[in-house]
């Protein structure tokens, strides 16, 4: 029985890690980031993974913000 219960709490407690970022590009479209973006400095895009799992890129001079959700 005490297996269970710490087997669901280690679930809760990796569940609680991952954040959501909302990124607000210039010309108004609000994407959902599963994960915290990460610059690609050879390229100068912001890499992130969709809410769909998709891996998406956008130039960095086209967002406008980032917020932690």
């Amino acid at each position: 029985m005490n297996s269970w219960l710490i087997a669901a709490l280690c679930v809760l407690t990796l569940a609680g890690c991952s954040s959501e970022y909302i990124i607000t590009t210039t010309d108004g479209q609000m994407l959902t980031s599963d994960d915290k973006p990460r610059l690609d400095k050879d390229t100068g895009m912001i890499e992130f993974t969709d809410s769909e799992g998709r891996k998406q890129q956008i130039p960095q001079s086209d967002i406008r913000q980032m917020l932690e959700r």
